[in-house]
């Protein structure tokens, strides 16, 4: 039993994890090299990593979807999708796609003139599930060296783990509160149900004595 419940509780915080990292955003120093528009055809499990049709697109089966290519300071590849996200899931509201795409367009710079952008986006990308990180916002910076601190990320961690502190303390109290003095009648109880059992065998006993 303890292990299922070391095995749950495992998967429970990979669950809550994964779907924080995914959700929440996250920053990258890149240089823009190019932007381009391609035809997606959308189907199956894997359209839950893509926005749903009623952000502006046509079908969720096939539609055009904007990409930003990039690359990291150490020479690594970066490719973003450019959706909105509307009202929908994640609630960030975004609405601006032509526009982050005019400002990916301007921001594109060569390995000899570099110009540096740090890009806010959430999501995962695998080659796998051809699934791409959306990119949110774009940002110029001064170089590669900038430190980028994730205050929106810091301040949600930090506000679910006072909710879940609280709501812990509220689960405590409720149980020295209600169920341990419950449990301590149960227990009182069944010691009585013990001891007039007791009492009663050692009363036949006696009886069989006495015979």
């Amino acid at each position: 039993m303890r292990y299922v419940k070391l095995v749950l509780v495992t998967l429970l915080i990979l669950l809550v994890g994964g779907f924080l990292h995914y959700t929440l955003p996250q920053h990258d120093i890149v240089r823009i090299v190019n932007t381009y528009e391609e035809r997606q055809d959308i189907s199956g499990w894997t359209s839950i990593f893509w926005q749903a049709p009623d952000n502006g697109t046509a079908t969720i089966q096939s539609r055009d979807v904007q990409f930003i290519q990039a690359v990291t300071p150490e020479g690594r590849t970066r490719v973003y999708r450019n959706e909105d996200t509307g009202w929908g899931w994640p609630p960030y509201f975004k609405f601006d796609t032509a526009n982050l795409y005019t400002e990916a367009n301007d921001a594109i710079s060569t390995k000899a003139n570099p110009e540096w952008v740090v890009i806010t986006h959430y999501g995962w990308r695998s080659e796998i599930l051809s699934t791409f990180p959306n990119a949110m916002a774009i940002k110029p910076v001064a170089g590669p060296e900038v430190t980028v601190v994730p205050w929106v990320s810091a301040i949600i961690l930090v506000f679910l783990a006072i909710v879940l502190l609280l709501v812990w303390r509220m689960l405590a109290q409720f149980r020295e509160r209600a169920i341990d003095p419950l449990v301590e009648d149960v227990e009182e109880a069944w010691d009585a149900v013990d001891e007039k059992k007791d009492n009663a065998v050692e009363r036949i006993k006696g009886w069989f004595r006495r015979k």
